[in-house]
C-alpha cells in the first residue's frame, strides 16, 4: 500500500492500555495522542477507537505488531493480528499492521533519559511507543 498524505492513527495494543498516536496531515510526523484504558469489553474498546478515527479524520489505522526479536510471529503478534482483523470490521478505514519491536523499550529509555519517574512513565509510555511505531511506518512509506 503506497500512501500520499495519509492521516494515520497508530495503536500500541496492550492488555491493560492502548497507546494511540496520530500522524500529521502530510503523512510525515507521528505524535503521541492518548492512552485508552482497556474497558474489559473488546467491543467497547473498538468503538472508542472507531470514534477516534472519525474525530481525527484518519484514513488508516496502523496496529503495532509485536514480532519476536527473530522476526517470527509468536502469541502476542498473533493476538495483535486477530485484534486488527476484528478492528477492521468496526473502524471503516483500512487497518494494517507494522513491526513494533522494541518501541516500548525505546520509549521507556527516552523518558528515563529525561529523568521521568516510573509512575509518570507508566502513564504515557504506551502513547509514546505508538508514536515511535507509527513514525517507523510513515518513514517506511506507509507500507504493510
Amino acid at each position: 500500500m503506497t500512501r500520499t498524505a495519509t492521516r494515520a492513527l497508530g495503536l500500541d495494543l496492550g492488555s491493560k492500555r492502548i497507546g494511540v498516536a496520530i500522524g500529521d496531515r502530510t503523512g510525515t510526523i507521528a505524535s503521541p495522542l492518548q492512552v485508552l484504558q482497556r474497558s474489559g469489553s473488546v467491543q467497547r474498546d473498538h468503538q472508542a477507537i472507531a470514534e477516534l478515527v472519525v474525530e481525527e479524520e484518519a484514513d488508516v489505522v496502523v496496529v503495532g505488531l509485536p514480532l519476536n526479536m527473530n522476526g517470527s510471529t509468536g502469541p502476542a503478534a498473533q493476538a495483535a493480528i486477530n485484534e486488527a482483523a476484528a478492528l477492521a470490521t468496526v473502524v471503516g478505514v483500512p487497518v494494517v499492521t507494522f513491526d513494533e519491536r522494541r518501541t516500548t523499550v525505546t520509549a521507556d529509555q527516552a523518558m528515563m533519559q529525561a529523568n521521568m519517574g516510573a509512575p509518570a512513565r507508566r502513564k504515557i509510555v504506551d502513547k509514546i511507543a505508538a508514536a515511535i511505531m507509527l513514525q517507523g511506518w510513515l518513514d517506511a512509506g506507509g507500507v504493510e
